[in-house]
Formats: C-alpha cells, structure tokens, sequence
C-alpha cells in the first residue's frame, strides 16, 4: 500500500465528529472543567482543608485569604485558556460566547450548543472538587457547628457553600441590584480586557501569553472588585456549581440562595458581558479601524468547524 493510500486510510479512520462543531464543544467542556476544577478547588483550600489538615487554623487573614482566592481563580481561567484556545477560541464563559455573537460575529446557531457545553464543565468539574474536598468540608462542618443546607443562624452553611458558588455581601441586605450592578460592572471589565488582548488593530500579546494575561485580568477584576459578590463573572462558573451543591445537600443556600440571589450571577454577567464589548468597540476597534491601522493575522477568538474536504475514489 502507498503511502498516499495509508494516508488517505487513515483520514478517513479519524471520528467525523472531531472535526464538527462538536470538536468545539468539547473543547468548550474541557476548558470550563478546568477552569472550575482549580478555581473551586482553591476557594475549597482556603475555606475547609487547609485549616482542617494540621496545617495551621488559619491561613492569613480575610485580605490573605483573598489573594489565595484571587490568584488561584487567575491560574484557573489561564489554563483553562491554555486547554481549550486552539481549538474553540477558549470561550468557557456564556457571557464571552455571547458577547463574541453580537459583536463578533460568532455564529448564532453555536451559541446555546457553547453555553450548554460551559455549564456542563462546570457542573462535572464541581464534581470532581467535592469529591476531592468533601472530607474536609465535612469536617469544617462539624468543627463549626455547620448544618448543611442551612440558611441563617448560627448553623448557617453559606461559608462551605461559597466553595461552590456565590453570594452578595450582608451589607447589600436583601437589595439585588447593587450585587446586579457589580456582576454587569465586572463583567464589562472583564470583556474589554479579552478583546483588547485579542484584537490584532490594537497591541495584541505575542508567544501565546494572551491566556496568561487574560488570567491576570481576572485576578485585577477579583482584587478590586471582587468582595461586593464574589466576581461570578461568568453565568456557568456559578450556576454549574451551585447546581452540584443543591444536589449534594446545601438546597436552599443554593437554589434559589439568600434573597433569591440565583438570577443575579446570571443575568448580569450576559448584559455586563455585551455592554463592555460595547463599549471598547466604540472607543478602541472603531477608533483604530478608522484609522487604517492594519488588522494582522492573529488567533481566531471564535472558534471554528473544520469543513470535511469530500472523499475521493
């Protein structure tokens, strides 16, 4: 057999499917499994199994806490980037994926698959957080006299649950839009930052740093606008989650949550999210483009099928 014959073999031997849409969505699902796997997971060092392994009864303080919290999540949305970017554009955000259909002409018809994808990731990758932790979490439990699934009081189960998912400062008391301002202000942030860090008119990062950078910008979003909500940022990061958690025994803390919180890390980020690429396109994209700055050959944002050449005889 010829080579060209071996070849065209085993072509025709690779799953069709790899090179569909579903190739995407794969990659979509693994990239927010990442994501969740290491920004739950540190959220769970910082709340139950350092202070519950023999390691120390407290790590630093709320600020020290913090920035463990912060640069964990950085990593996390880094490599899930890093996993996931080659193949779909590393998305692993409903509100990047919708953002990028409005303003970037992302197809429409792969919006809902995206998302679907997303928050499928993310619940399997809180999963796999639970798991790992849920010895430890038990055990913070019992030494806090933490009744899981418990909402208000002294009993109250909002700090194991914050492992998974998110929930607005007391001193909002029970007023939803200030958390929904945060979560539209942040999301905006954050958008602008992608676009700008992919946007071949403007200063594009070169060797492959945008996932870095782009993790970076979450950790600025978390530090300096992170305390009022938890900077969910992303409608999947924290509805996949907190979905786990209403199975896995924190029920109302989670779903609906205190003062029916369960709307407001999902419908800010989706207007955060167009607001921002909004915003930059009109003083940044808009402003180059009219300038006649060059657009050079860069990293597709949007994913792509790849379109199957037809068989031959």
């Amino acid at each position: 057999m010829s080579a060209t014959a071996r070849a065209a073999g085993a072509a025709r031997a690779r799953p069709r499917w790899r090179q569909t849409v579903w190739g995407e969505l794969s990659a979509e699902f693994l990239g927010t499994f990442v994501l969740i796997c290491f920004g739950d997971g540190v959220v769970a060092m910082a709340v139950a199994a350092l202070n519950q392994s023999g390691r120390g009864t407290a790590i630093f303080a709320a600020s020290g806490d913090w920035l463990l919290i912060t640069w964990g999540w950085a990593m996390a949305v880094t490599f899930g980037v890093y996993v996931a970017g080659g193949i779909s554009g590393a998305h692993i955000n409903p509100a990047v994926t919708l953002a990028l259909a409005v303003r970037r002409n992302f197809p429409w018809a792969k919006v809902v698959p995206y998302i679907l994808a997303q928050l499928v990731g993310a619940f399997v990758g809180a999963a796999l957080v639970y798991l790992v932790y849920h010895n430890a979490i038990s055990s913070y439990e019992a030494a806090h006299n933490i009744t899981r699934g418990a909402l208000g009081g002294s009993a109250d189960s909002t700090a194991t649950f914050s492992i998974f998912a998110t929930f607005p400062a007391p001193y909002f008391h029970s007023s939803m839009i200030w958390p929904l301002i945060d979560q539209i202000v942040g999301t905006a942030f954050l958008l602008m930052f992608v676009l700008a860090l992919t946007d071949e008119r403007n200063q594009p990062p070169r060797m492959n740093l945008a996932p870095l950078l782009v993790g970076l910008a979450v950790a600025a979003i978390g530090m300096s606008f992170g305390a009022n909500a938890g900077y969910a940022i992303n409608p999947a990061r924290d509805f996949g989650p907190r979905l786990l958690a209403w199975f896995t025994g924190w029920g109302q803390v989670a779903i609906p949550g205190i003062h029916n919180y369960l709307w407001v890390p999902i419908v800010g980020p989706f207007v955060g999210g167009v607001l921002g690429a909004i915003v930059y396109d009109i003083f940044i994209r808009d402003v180059l483009r009219d300038r006649g700055e060059p657009e050079a050959a860069g990293v597709e944002a949007e994913g792509r099928t790849v379109k199957e050449e037809p068989e031959t005889t």
